[in-house]
């Protein structure tokens, strides 16, 4: 089969292709539309306002024929992918034909476009991503740049998320053999549009050059991937709320199968395993069914969420049974005949797995010599080592040991040579482990291959992860050794210690291999333009070294740092560096998350502390890599937006001096702004907005905020309350800004109503105007950590204007809801309670580490009312069940709390306050 051979029979769609798209009326719209247009600008714009009703028309028409046939999945799953296909098609077909058209093209100037991943398999969910791979012949020309620029500006435009990749034919076969993501996404590549001899070309020599002959590492590869994927999910098939996507048993284990199925015997539907003999017909229909139900079950709950959902959680699970047509009957409910079906499904993937397993295993018995032509192709091994069955073996174990410096050569010659460690050498060098000693380790060709596993491989983690396996690198880092395996029990790390810092060294260098410019443009950028990348790795490799210590792991840490980055061959200069990042790895991240980072002396203050420059550059890097290798989901918009901007802040600072950065400009700059923003607005009116705010209101908020509390501060009545809610997608939350009469306990009062409606508090701000009203804003999360959905928002502001207006007492409804999950119970946070009047010019600021639980906030802020307290603001952030409350305030009078006998009296009420509600809660 060509690779441009059609996939699309009407009858593998579940409605009518035309209800879908309408190839030729599209076609005949916009060349209407075109024929009219003045300028490229207008074709964009044309093409784009008509492949969005496209869009909405054809998504309407699959979504109707789903419901009416809910567990249709395989032709919905096509269908959404039919429709992805024509939305590209026609992008590229305006792209070339209209914004670039050539008249005589070169035979570089040849572009294709190809979906991989699950776009190449046909099969996706109603907001699946879609992946692309733009092909060319050679290095890419400026032509194929600017058509393949303005096709994702169109799908970009139409609010598609598009993955995409841009290579040659020879990119493709050296980074399918480097990477095993990318190697089973080109497995599925499939032909679109464009130069259509290009992509068979493409899918010819994947197939001889890349997949023949490379079955078994294949295979190891993905049951790698599987074993960690579930490991991730829980390892569990039984999870209550399962991930359909990624869990055990779920649809990533099933395309798992299919993957390895193809690769060995390059079968394009999994219905031809029967006939291999792989599958009887029965396995088959039991692969078939499960496939059928999963996807089914996805589709779904992308619809009922209007965005990409795998978690099957408790309410999408009760909203999928109906939709799916389950009755309760016979005293069961139908949700729970729906979890039995998903259950008994899931349990068949891992019994076909297993079976198909077995079977390639006995198949594979005889494919050594093949396997060998192979493997002569790649890399030779050095002197002294071999390659036997795609591992890395010694020679000689004999000559190996004369000299100990091969210990560490081992894991630099695997990494050269691109291939795992054979278990033959590694039980050699296990068990030798006594070689490793002082001599050695001060032995400078030791420190440099030491460093070389570090910084010149481009993929340290393997060599860490492997010489940690085998109790290498404690041997060689002695002080390494009491983190090895060290377990920190609680919610928020997701590994031991050791598998944290090499996950955190994992992430230098995906950042490196610049694979994260998008999500990490900072960092990207910083080691673009050049960083010392000896001492960011070491540092890293350093930063938690002092952890399961009584003393603070910082400080230790940084002892420790001060004895092993010598002995590692670093000069002086860059020991002092080492052990300053080592001292300080939290501090950028607890200023951003801890401290209010509008506020100048904050930035003052972090820049002083940093110094220079180049210390910002290598903390900011530091710590984004830290955050992300706590855990999968643990770095999200909300922390990239805090680093960004702290780190903009202090750039600023340190370079153009601290006095660049301080309240009149910034209350200058936020009036100019607010002005630009509404011009329309009467200059009277303006005046009397940019009037009647205190500086403090002008430096803490953006002129999107300025402008939402302009517009609901006008002919406000004094009786009124105003709401505001949008989601803030820069920062993962809700953003909701209230207007109302200043009153004392205010800030009390929206924590109160907040918490009532389920909100998670991450931030917050609260001004009172000079005419008495107060203007408040809160960022908020749903339970699952996200902004809330928009069909949820006029709920969230009914709740909350009942709650303000006295209609429902926040004090009494929370007493029910205010309760800790039994599973997390087994959790215990000791409390602190800290006083600040050096990090801000007005506020004191009060830090509050303790237990996390629903109605902590209100407790504490009603506390503070009852005191007399005035809450300016207060900065949240949460660490699985741990969190630090942080509140910048001032007494009735505008002062700070300078004397420690009011300090102590606020603290015991604070306490109080914290220990009832613990208690309350738990007994809930």
């Amino acid at each position: 089969m060509n690779a441009h051979t059609p996939l699309f029979s009407p009858d593998s769609l579940i409605c009518p292709a035309n209800d879908i798209f309408d190839k030729a009326a599209a076609w005949e719209a916009l060349e209407a539309a075109f024929y009219e247009a003045k300028d490229d600008r207008e074709i964009r714009a044309a093409t784009v306002a008509y492949l969005l009703e496209a869009r909405k028309r054809g998504n309407a028409a699959i979504e109707a024929a789903f419901t009416a046939a809910p567990f249709a999945a395989h032709r919905t799953t096509r269908a959404y992918a039919y429709l992805a296909d024509c939305l590209v098609e026609t992008a590229f077909q305006v792209a070339t034909r209209h914004l670039h058209k050539i008249a005589n093209p070169t035979d570089a100037e040849r572009l294709c476009v190809l979906a991989v991943g699950g776009s190449g398999r046909a099969e996706m969910a109603p907001h699946s991503d879609i992946d692309l791979l733009f092909l060319t012949p050679y290095k890419m020309t400026a032509w194929a740049e600017s058509v393949i620029e303005s096709m994702l500006y169109i799908l970009w435009d139409l609010r598609l998320k598009v993955g995409h990749s841009s290579r040659t034919i020879k990119d493709c076969l050296r980074l399918g053999a480097e990477d095993f993501t990318i190697r089973t996404a080109l497995l599925e590549e499939r032909y679109l549009a464009g130069d259509a001899p290009l992509a068979d070309e493409l899918k010819e020599t994947l197939w001889r050059d890349l997949f023949n002959g490379t079955g078994p590492e294949f295979i190891e590869a993905k049951l790698e991937e599987r074993s960690e994927r579930h490991r991730k999910q829980g390892g569990q098939r039984y999870m209550v709320e399962p991930n359909v996507k990624e869990g055990k048993g779920g649809l990533r284990d099933l395309q798992s199968l299919f993957w390895i199925a193809k690769y060995i015997h390059r079968v394009d539907d999994a219905s031809e395993l029967v006939a291999l003999g792989l599958f009887t017909q029965d396995e088959y229909d039991s692969f078939a069914k499960a496939q059928q139900f999963l996807w089914a079950t996805r589709c779904h709950m992308h619809l009922i969420a209007g965005r990409a959902m795998e978690q099957l959680t408790f309410d999408l699970q009760v909203e999928v049974a109906k939709r799916m047509g389950y009755k309760t009957h016979e005293g069961r409910r139908a949700v729970e005949y729906f979890m039995q079906d998903y259950f008994r499904h899931a349990t068949h993937v891992g019994d076909l797995t297993r079976i198909l397993l077995t079977a390639l295993e006995a198949s594979h018995a005889k494919q050594e010599p093949r396997l060998l032509r192979f493997f002569r192709r790649r890399k030779k091994a050095k002197p002294g080592y071999q390659i036997v069955q795609n591992r890395l073996n010694v020679a000689d174990g004999k000559l190996f040991l004369q000299d100990k410096m091969n210990i560490l050569r081992l894991f630099e010659e695997a990494l050269r040579t691109g291939v795992l460690i054979h278990p033959d050498a590694m039980r050699l060098v296990s068990s030798h482990l006594d070689l490793i000693d002082d001599q050695m380790r001060a032995d400078k060709e030791a420190t440099r291959i030491f460093l070389d596993l570090l910084l010149k491989h481009g993929n340290p983690e393997r060599a860490l992860r492997r010489m940690n396996e085998l109790g290498v690198l404690a041997a060689f880092i002695p002080e390494f050794e009491p983190i090895v395996a060290m377990m920190q029990f609680n919610m928020y790390h997701h590994y031991t210690v050791d598998e944290h810092t090499i996950q955190c060294i994992s992430n230098l260098a995906q950042i490196e291999r610049e694979e994260l410019k998008e999500e990490l443009p900072i960092a990207s950028g910083i080691l673009k333009r050049g960083i010392n990348r000896k001492v960011l790795y070491v540092a890293l490799l350093l930063h938690d070294i002092g952890k399961g210590r009584d003393e603070d792991h910082s400080i230790l840490g940084a002892k420790i740092a001060r004895k092993v980055a010598p002995r590692l061959g670093l000069k002086p200069d860059e020991c002092k560096n080492v052990e300053w990042l080592v001292r300080n790895h939290l501090l950028m991240s607890d200023v951003a998350q801890k401290r209010d980072i509008s506020d100048p002396r904050t930035i003052r203050g972090f820049a002083k502390a940093v110094k220079n420059k180049e210390r910002l550059d290598l903390l900011t890097v530091l710590t984004v890599c830290d955050i992300r290798g706590v855990g999968p989901d643990t770095w999200n918009n909300w922390k990239a937006m805090l680093i960004r901007q702290l780190y903009s802040d202090t750039e600023t600072a340190l370079e153009n001096g601290m006095e660049a950065v301080n309240r009149t400009a910034r209350e200058a700059a936020a009036k100019k702004a607010l002005r630009q923003a509404l011009a329309d607005w009467d200059k009277k009116d303006l005046k009397v907005e940019t009037a009647r705010h205190y500086p403090p209101y002008w430096q803490g908020l953006q002129t999107g905020a300025h402008v939402i509390f302009a517009r609901q501060l006008r002919n406000l009545t004094e009786d009124e309350i105003r709401i505001d809610l949008k989601p803030d997608e820069d920062r993962d939350a809700t953003q909701a800004c209230f207007v109302l009469a200043d009153h004392p306990g205010i800030f009390s009062r929206l924590a109160g109503a907040l918490a009532l409606v389920g909100a998670n508090v991450v931030d917050a701000r609260t001004y009172t105007t000079k005419d008495g009203y107060a203007t408040a804003v809160f960022w908020i999360q749903d339970g699952d950590g996200s902004p809330y959905e928009g069909s949820r928002l006029n709920r969230l502001r009914v709740m909350i204007e009942k709650t303000l207006k006295g209609e429902v007492i926040a004090r009494d409804a929370l007493q029910s809801r205010d309760k800790i999950k039994k599973r997390e119970r087994a959790f215990k946070v000791p409390t602190t309670i800290t006083f600040d009047n050096e990090g801000s010019e007005i506020y004191t600021i009060i830090e509050v580490d303790t237990r996390d639980r629903p109605a902590l906030l209100y407790d504490l802020t009603r506390t503070l009312a009852h005191a007399n307290v005035y809450i300016a603001s207060a900065v949240i952030a949460t660490y699985g069940e741990q969190v630090v409350d942080t509140f910048y305030v001032k007494d009735m009078f505008g002062l700070k709390y300078h004397e420690e006998n009011r300090q102590k009296t606020l603290e015991k009420r604070l306490r109080k306050a914290i220990e009832e509600g613990f208690e309350r809660a738990q007994a809930g």
